[in-house]
């Protein structure tokens, strides 16, 4: 059997489907860290996701506590999701997430996106959820490129060096 050589990863074309805090944080994580490496970038903002680029969404989005397996109290204890629906517990996880987050260094959505266009990452809009959820362009963060079906966003994937990620 002949060994193929490996060739580097030359695109990165990510799908964000969740409005979540940790799920557009992880998209934009994984987007920047693309274009810090030098690989062509492309972010596709889909259902929920689309909050994380309207504008009167971007910078609100708050950490998901009911129904989040994955999610600890101080201390590693998981944390109960019937917590969740108990008034301000969302709002308090979520601003002691962005308090780690900024610890950290994590910038926030908007100064986030705007680090991926700065190094070359664009960012599209899915056409069929924007037409579901009532948006308009203007809505939506001024450097989104365009708003497209998904196929289109598909097409500009293609490539045998390219990977598809949908988180």
């Amino acid at each position: 059997m002949e060994k193929t050589e490996k060739k580097p990863l030359q695109k990165v074309c990510i799908i964000c489907a969740k409005g979540a805090l940790e799920d557009v944080m992880a998209a934009l994580v994984m987007a920047n860290g693309a274009v810090m490496e030098g690989m062509e970038a492309k972010l596709f903002f889909t259902f929920f996701g689309l909050d994380a680029i309207t504008k009167k969404q971007m910078n609100s989005l708050h950490t998901a506590t009911v129904g989040n397996p994955a999610m600890r109290m101080p201390g590693g204890l998981p944390f109960p999701s019937l917590l969740g629906v108990l008034p301000g517990v969302e709002a308090g996880v979520s601003a002691m997430m962005k308090s780690g987050m900024a610890k950290l260094d994590i910038p926030p959505v908007g100064e986030f996106l705007e680090m991926f266009t700065a190094g070359g990452g664009e960012v599209f809009a899915c056409k069929l959820a924007v037409e579901m959820f009532g948006l308009k362009k203007e809505d939506l963060w001024d450097d989104v490129v365009d708003i497209i079906t998904v196929g289109k966003f598909y097409e500009m994937c293609d490539g045998d060096r390219t990977q598809i990620i949908f988180t």
